[in-house]
C-alpha cells in the first residue's frame, strides 16, 4: 500500500438481498472506515427485514477461487468471516485463507440469522473450531453462538469470561463475546485476550433496527486492523461506533431494518 492508496479488507460471507447483514454490510462499514473493501461470496439468501425466503449455498471451489483472486492481486490488509454455511465451505476457506497468508482474520462464526434460519449446518461448528478459529485474530461470537462452540450456558458475566477462556484455547488469539442477547438495561461485551478481560458496556435501546450488527461490529473491527490499529483499540472504535449506529438507524423496512452505517 501507498500512501495515496487505502487499506484494503476482505470479506468472507454470504449476501443479504436486503443490504442490511452479510456481505453488503460488510462492504459499507468497510467504505464507512476508509477501507477498499472485496469479497468473496459463500452463500446467497433472498431475504428482507421481515425474514429469510431462500438460502442457496455455493461450491466450496468457487468459494476458495473468489479469495485466491482478490488475496493474488490486491494487497489485502485484514480480513473477517461470516456465514459460512457447511463444513465443507468452512473447510475451503480456511484452507485458502491458510494458503494465501491472509492476516489479521476476524471469525463471526455466524450461525443463526436474525429471524432465525440456520446459517451453518451440522457438523460445520466442528470444523469451524478445529480449522479456522487456529487461524484468527480474533472470533467474535454473540452469547448463543459462543453456548454453542463450548457447550455450556452463559447466565452471567464469570460465565462468560470462563466461556471466553474455553474459545480462546481452541487456538484465536482473542476473544469478544458479544452480550446483545443477555437480559437486562445494558449490553455488556467482553474482549479476552489471554490475560486482560475487558468489558464494553452501553445502554440497551428497545429498537427493532439492529440487523447485522454482528457483521458490520466485526466488519468495522477488521477496518480498524487494516488501518493497522492493535487490537484493542479496533474492538473500542467499533464499540462506539456501532452504539451510535444503532441509536441512528434509517427505520427501513416492516421488521427488524438496518442500522445506520454512515453514523
Amino acid at each position: 500500500m501507498t500512501a495515496s492508496q487505502p487499506p484494503v479488507a476482505l470479506t468472507i460471507a454470504g449476501s443479504d438481498s436486503g443490504g442490511g447483514a452479510g456481505i453488503q454490510a460488510d462492504l459499507k462499514t468497510f467504505h464507512h472506515f476508509g477501507v477498499y473493501g472485496t469479497s468473496a461470496v459463500t452463500l446467497v439468501t433472498a431475504q428482507n427485514t421481515t425474514g429469510v425466503a431462500r438460502i442457496e449455498l455455493l461450491s466450496p471451489g468457487l468459494v476458495e477461487a473468489q479469495i485466491a483472486a482478490v488475496a493474488t492481486d490486491f494487497p489485502v490488509a485484514a480480513a473477517k468471516t461470516g456465514a459460512l454455511g457447511s463444513a465443507a465451505i468452512v473447510a475451503a476457506v480456511a484452507a485458502a485463507v491458510a494458503r494465501q497468508r491472509i492476516a489479521p482474520l476476524v471469525v463471526d462464526p455466524v450461525m443463526i440469522s436474525k429471524h432465525g434460519h440456520a446459517l451453518l449446518d451440522r457438523g460445520a461448528a466442528e470444523v469451524l473450531a478445529r480449522e479456522l478459529l487456529p487461524l484468527a485474530r480474533l472470533v467474535t461470537p454473540n452469547r448463543p453462538e459462543a453456548e454453542a462452540l463450548v457447550g455450556a450456558t452463559i447466565a452471567t458475566e464469570a460465565d462468560a469470561l470462563e466461556a471466553a477462556r474455553e474459545l480462546r484455547a481452541l487456538g484465536p488469539g482473542a476473544v469478544l463475546i458479544k452480550g446483545g442477547h443477555a437480559a437486562g438495561d445494558e449490553v455488556a461485551d467482553l474482549l479476552w485476550d489471554g490475560e486482560v478481560a475487558t468489558w464494553l458496556r452501553a445502554p440497551r435501546r428497545a429498537t427493532p433496527h439492529t440487523h447485522g450488527t454482528g457483521c458490520s461490529y466485526a466488519a468495522a473491527i477488521t477496518a480498524r486492523l487494516a488501518h493497522g490499529d492493535a487490537l484493542a483499540d479496533a474492538v473500542r472504535t467499533a464499540h462506539a461506533w456501532l452504539a451510535r449506529a444503532i441509536a441512528t438507524a434509517p427505520g427501513l423496512g416492516h421488521g427488524h431494518g438496518p442500522i445506520n452505517h454512515w453514523a
